[in-house]
């Protein structure tokens, strides 16, 4: 009887040990999947914001170009003219407001637009940008210390004739750019955001008070890597975690930090008091197998309920695909960010919401995945609410075809329509005048390059006769509406395919591609010349001006600069002959501009 009973009980224990086993080892795996999708949205979202970041930083070298076109520097050292134009573009500036220097090309300075406040010529700091601009044509310093602002450094080479003669620097104030207020808008209090240079120092903080701070060592020496990662280190007694993405533009680095605890959330928590329920369920006997199997279950009940609670209120959209892309499982988010009813989207394909002109980008994006049992896709395309209305989403899309517990596509979804629109409205100030909402200098040059390429280009110089007295005696308000007034008769007058530009403070370029004829030219200056010798009315004053065109026919594959140049000169040798009056049309042809 006694070994009758030991065998029961042995058997009692094995079958709970394999019981245990077998929840342990399912448990496990439970949290291995959760822990992979919340690494990946992780590291999505801090490639997405890196990438922003790095757009940010392009952004900034794009403004710092465009005030050097907007200026003309002598590189002299201490020299006041220079000082003087330092100034005014640093005051024009969105970036640089705290201050602009000019450098030789040994990296000395040569002159500033503030006498002191300066950063240290000799700060370690300044490296990585003497080291980037010479090949990238651009360059990024450190943070610095400037007396008691921490600043950082952007600068370009100043070119003659092709080559660099010596740079231009535009400093900012770290803490007041528009990189920081973005990364202050991450601030939350489960974790902090930061952009960190080189060597560790922060330069954009969710917290203004880490500005200038140096991140933790063990996140410093991960900081050279290109890919997003994971960096687990002590700080204060606490266990830590970070995502890193770096290889941003400046290669800076993007760093996210919070504590393990809230990083592994409460699915995590609750895995280990599972393993440990089920740990004591060996040492029991067939009645607690009974009592402690029913709390397991009740348990299990409540995280699918607590998981399910997550999803509800998660911003992000997640849905299953079978092989042919219909929708096997959707978020209850899907109501949420969408609008469409919970599940009623199961059974649809999913290219039923995908925009038109993405669908095909999709297509062959999952034919691509399904190829790979393991691959992983990013992309970005525009999916319809139920609305109607077209909204940008971020996917990551993993294949699980060969994970039974999915079958499908894993693909998690993140609405970056705003993220998208700031990226766009970005782009358009920077190929757009302020003023006058045409084209800037930088936009026209890159039409007149592309149109070169395969047509000829009629180039128009417009300059404006008398616009410098209307200023002095009206003032730039008048003067500004002038502007925009004459860009408005302007734009009446070029056709569809015609390139309008201001690439100056009363200097207008027209592009006429595809004209070859020297009377059409005729026609289109003596036009130009007309609607801008017509009075101009500004509150209340009848104001008369005048323009000078110079004409310029490039052939198709010419020198686009050299096209812009001979158009130039072709007008100024219209607005200062003393044997043709101001106004009146350039022959024709094709003018060559003084070395």
């Amino acid at each position: 009887m006694r070994l009758r009973n030991w065998i029961a009980v042995l058997i009692s224990v094995l079958l709970l040990a394999g019981a245990g086993v077998v929840g342990i080892l399912v448990n496990r795996s439970t949290v291995e999947a959760v822990e992979t999708v919340h690494q990946n949205d992780t590291t999505a979202l801090g490639t997405n914001n890196g990438t922003l970041t790095g757009q940010l930083q392009k952004n900034s070298v794009r403004e710092l170009t465009l005030l050097l076109g907007q200026i003309a520097v002598r590189l002299a050292a201490d020299d006041a003219k220079d000082g003087a134009s330092l100034a005014v573009a640093a005051k024009k500036s969105t970036t640089f407001q705290y201050g602009m220097i000019t450098a030789d090309l040994d990296g000395n300075f040569l002159t500033a637009s503030r006498t002191g406040g300066l950063p240290a010529q000799d700060d370690p700091a300044w490296a990585p940008l003497w080291d980037k601009i010479k090949t990238e044509r651009y360059g990024f310093s450190g943070v610095m210390n400037a007396g008691d602002t921490y600043v950082a450094a952007v600068g370009i080479p100043v070119t003659v004739g092709g080559g660099a003669v010596g740079y231009l620097i535009g400093l900012n104030e770290v803490g007041q750019t528009p990189l920081h207020n973005y990364i202050r808008e991450l601030r939350s209090t489960a974790h902090e955001t930061m952009i960190v240079d080189t060597a560790g120092r922060i330069g954009a903080a969710s917290d203004d008070t880490l500005i200038g701070g140096v991140v933790h060592p063990d996140i410093k020496a991960r900081l050279d890597r290109d890919e997003a990662q994971f960096v687990e280190y002590t700080e204060n007694g606490r266990d830590m975690i970070a995502v890193v993405v770096g290889g941003l533009t400046s290669d800076w680095s993007y760093v996210r930090t919070q504590t393990k605890a809230s990083f592994d959330g409460a699915v995590y928590s609750r895995s280990q008091t599972l393993n440990l329920t089920l740990l004591a369920m060996l040492v029991i006997g067939v009645v607690g197998i009974t009592l402690l199997g029913y709390r397991t279950q009740i348990q299990r009940r409540r995280a699918d309920e607590r998981f399910q609670a997550l999803f509800q209120h998660a911003p992000d959209l997640v849905s299953v695909l079978d092989g042919t892309g219909r929708i096997v499982f959707s978020s209850p988010s899907t109501t949420s960010v969408l609008g469409f009813a919970a599940g009623s989207r199961t059974g649809h394909s999913v290219f039923e919401v995908v925009h038109p002109e993405d669908q095909q980008q999709m297509r062959e994006g999952l034919t691509t995945l399904l190829s790979d049992p393991s691959g992983v896709l990013r992309l970005q395309c525009r999916v319809r609410t139920a609305d109607g209305e077209y909204r940008w989403f971020d996917f990551t899309a993993s294949n699980q075809m060969q994970n039974a517990a999915l079958s499908g596509v894993v693909i998690n979804a993140r609405d970056i329509s705003e993220n998208r629109a700031f990226q766009e409205r970005l782009e358009h100030e920077a190929q757009h005048d302020p003023l006058t909402g045409l084209p800037n200098r930088r936009r026209m040059q890159d039409k007149l390059h592309s149109s070169l390429r395969a047509d000829s280009v009629a180039v128009l110089f417009v300059d404006l006769d008398g616009f410098k007295p209307v200023n002095d005696a009206h003032g730039h308000e008048v003067g500004d509406e002038l502007l925009r007034q004459v860009a408005d008769r302007l734009s009446a007058c070029v056709r569809a395919s015609d390139v309008l530009a201001r690439v100056g403070g009363d200097e207008f370029v027209m592009l006429m591609p595809g004209v070859v004829e020297p009377g059409d030219v005729d026609a289109m200056s003596n036009r130009v010349r007309y609607v801008l010798g017509l009075p101009f009315r500004i509150d209340g004053h009848e104001i008369q001006i005048g323009a000078s065109v110079g004409v310029h026919l490039a052939p198709a594959a010419g020198d686009p600069d050299e096209a812009l140049r001979a158009a130039d000169h072709a007008m100024y040798e219209i607005k200062h002959s003393r044997r043709v009056p101001a106004g009146t049309v350039a022959r024709v042809g094709r003018h060559r501009a003084p070395d």
